[in-house]
Order: C-alpha cells, then structure tokens, then sequence
C-alpha cells in the first residue's frame, strides 16, 4: 500500500478546494465565487482502490491551503502561514493554476514576465506562488485547472510558458467540474507517493471537527448573501454545539420512526464595523435569516439531524490586524480550549 500528503497550492480561486471535494467526493472545504474562501488548512482523505497491473491500494491525504497572495493584513499572514506549514509535511506538491484566468492575462495583453532581465517581477501573478516552490525535495506537478473553459490550441503555449518556471513531474489538465484528466491525476499521485499505512481510518474523509465545518458552513452563506468588504471581514464562531441524542427505536414493529433529533448551535459572527453590522442584519433582520436559513439547510445535510442554529452578530473592530483573535479563529486552538474547560469543570 502506498500513502502520503499531497499540498494544493494556488492563487485565489485556482479552484483548490473544488478539486479536493470532488477528488473526496465529500464537501470537505466551503467554496464559493469570492477569493479568499479558505483562512484555514483543510484536509481530505482518499482511499485508492487497488488496480491491477496499474498501482497498489493508497491513502492520498490533501491538504487545502488558503489562495496565495502577498499578506496586507495578520489574517493574510496567518493564512499564508498555513502554506507554510503544509509544504512541512508533503510527499507531493499540487500547484493549481487557473488556465482560463491565465488566457485572460495573456489576451489582454499581461504575459507573465516574472524572468525577465534575470530578475523576479513581483507584479507577476504566479511569481510569488512559484517561489514558495522552490528548493523543496519532492515531485511537483503543475495541474492547469478549468480547462473546460479554454480552447484546446491555446493550452499548449500556456504549459510551455509555465514549465520554464519550475522544473514540473508532471504537467496535468483537469477540469472538476466535467472530472475530465483525474484519474490520471490521481494515477500519477499514487506513483509518487511511498510505501506506507494509513494515516487515517479508511472510512475518515477529513480531520475537522464537526464544530469548524459548521461554522465554515454559516461563513459560506455570508460570502454568498453579502459583497463588497463585509465577506472578508466576517469571521464565524461557534458559541454552542448540542448534538442531538439518538431517535428512540420504534416500540413495534412496522411503527413509523421518531422524527429526527435535534441539534442546538449558538455562533457569533464578527464584523469590523457598525455599517458591516446593518448589513449583516439587513433590514428588520431579513439578511441575517436568509443567511440562517440557507447555513441550516446546509449545516443539516452534514449532520444528519434537524437543526435549531441562532446567530447574532458583534463588531469587534480590526480584528483582521489582531493577532490573539485570528489565533483564535484556528480550531485547534479552539479544541484545546474546549479540552482546557472540560478539565477545568471536572477539577470544579
């Protein structure tokens, strides 16, 4: 059997987290038109059947990474130190490229000139993407995505002008949403991988907490319902998470089964301003119950369960630039004080 970790790298809106929830076949990372979806380190998990006479059974563990992009802000820092930590451990290195988003640069007249006069460009769009590639010790490959939405004649020039960038194994189109080139991807993934045993139980299809894929959940419909600065400003935390007891078995036989049980969840979403706030609310309340409504849909679709979700909103200003605040946004931060009350009550 083979196993290991496979980093997604990519500017925003590469599609990274599209491909790893098809690759998976779970919606493991949120993802939505705006860039700058993912904050966090998103893992998902794929068994590989054996092939025979093709390769052995693996476990592909991917590893989401936030959109690369020069930081402005702690938040920005701290996403991008989330790449960083995921380029530690890696078998296999995935930098995702948006051939459509590149066939619009080249068309209006912006070739990627990042070598010139022998001298990185900095205004170059893929130039700090490939920089954090280089040095490392492990096959990269170069998978050109949305490949559906570019002619075939052009997709050529493109690879040959991206491979004198970085010495690439493998050069791979894919388009997720037709599924057209993953099983080659995933083919040449396992090739490169080592020998080893699972990391994760054959049937765990990510590492996150039910807790943070909730509130991933209720930050997607804001990025959906809202625009201009509030999607970026909005941070989502969990306040209280009841999970439900089991439905009682039905006393006789053939006797309908009791309704399903229900969930409580309490999360706050903050904002940096007042006028972030009203929109958050909307009128009479009317945006913050779309968002509820749309979140719960969701949100019960992933637990199996009905859901009771109450949400408020509380602006706590320029928490993008708070350190203590974004590390606590990380929900392994979050576990450890969850863990850190629980003993605290067992001592009390």
């Amino acid at each position: 059997m083979k196993s290991g970790f496979v980093a997604i790298l990519g500017r925003p809106n590469a599609g990274k987290s599209t491909l790893m929830n098809t690759l998976t076949g779970e919606k493991v990372a949120i993802v939505t038109a705006k860039p700058q979806t993912t904050r966090n380190r998103i893992i998902g998990v794929l068994e590989v059947d054996a092939r025979k006479k093709v390769h052995p059974a693996a476990q592909i563990v991917f590893v989401d990474t936030p959109g690369v992009h020069k930081p402005a802000s702690h938040l920005d820092r701290r996403m991008l130190q989330e790449v960083h930590e995921a380029l530690e451990t890696r078998d296999v290195v995935l930098v995702l490229i948006d051939a459509s988003r590149r066939v619009q640069l080249e068309a209006a007249g912006e070739p990627a000139a990042a070598h010139q006069h022998g001298k990185p460009n900095w205004a170059s769009e893929d130039e700090f993407l490939f920089s954090l590639i280089r040095g490392l010790d492990c096959p990269a490959f170069l998978v050109l995505t949305k490949i559906d939405l570019v002619a075939k004649d052009v997709l050529l020039p493109l690879i040959e002008t991206l491979t004198k960038q970085y010495n690439f194994a493998e050069v791979i189109p894919v388009s997720a949403r037709k599924r057209d080139g993953l099983d080659l991807l995933v083919r040449k993934i396992v090739d490169a991988l080592p020998t080893g045993e699972r990391f994760y139980p054959k049937d765990q299809y990510t590492d996150q907490p039910m807790r943070f894929m909730v509130a991933e959940l209720i930050r997607e419909r804001i990025l959906v319902e809202t625009g201009e600065e509030v999607p970026y400003a909005a941070a989502v935390v969990i306040e209280q998470f009841e999970e439900a007891e089991p439905p009682a078995p039905p006393r006789k036989k053939g006797q309908a089964p009791a309704r399903l049980p229900l969930t409580r969840i309490a999360a706050a979403i903050y904002c940096e301003r007042d006028g972030q706030k009203a929109i958050l609310i909307g009128k009479g309340g009317a945006k913050l119950k779309e968002i509820g409504t749309g979140a719960r849909k969701q949100i019960e679709s992933l637990l199996g369960t009905r859901v009771y979700l109450e949400l408020h909103v509380i602006v706590e200003p320029n928490w993008r630039e708070s350190r203590p605040f974004v590390e606590s946004l990380d929900w392994r931060n979050q576990l450890e004080k969850l863990a850190e009350k629980q003993i605290d009550k067992i001592d009390e």
